[in-house]
């Protein structure tokens, strides 16, 4: 019996692939900006708000406030004043998805934004998990 279950544990272990590449369903969106005078666009502002699933303002304000300038929107556009680079906006994007979408219990993105008692909190759906918004 030894024998036949190590002939078939071999077999198993020899149709499984070398390298196991585990790829989440989450891809955290990549900010496209240009600099125009004296102001900088952020393209894709309404893709990146509904990909990671929160409100454009929230955002905007978010972003705004870590330039330190004044921000406007134009249809699906938002517009700082002054100068950025893409590298600048996009890690700024990647901050505000690491604290304000992302659960830092299970690591899921199925959260939401809660007010409770004047302070705002991430909710998780998926584990049903509540820890307070850092750095917003």
């Amino acid at each position: 019996m030894s024998e036949n279950y190590q002939k078939l544990l071999e077999r198993a272990l020899s149709q499984l692939p070398q390298t196991i590449e585990q790829k989440g369903r989450f891809e955290p969106p990549h900010a496209e900006s240009n600099i125009s005078g004296n102001r900088t666009v952020l393209f894709n502002l309404k893709e990146i708000c509904e990909r990671i699933g929160r409100d454009r303002d929230h955002l905007l304000k978010y972003l705004a406030g870590e330039l330190a300038t004044s921000a406007s929107v134009d249809d699906d556009h938002a517009i700082f004043q002054g100068r950025f680079d893409n590298r600048t906006i996009d890690g700024l994007v990647q901050r505000y998805i690491e604290n304000a979408v992302i659960c830092p219990i299970c690591h899921q993105p199925d959260t939401r934004i809660v007010r409770k008692d004047r302070i705002s909190q991430l909710q998780c759906e998926a584990c049903g998990a509540t820890s307070p918004v850092r750095g917003i």
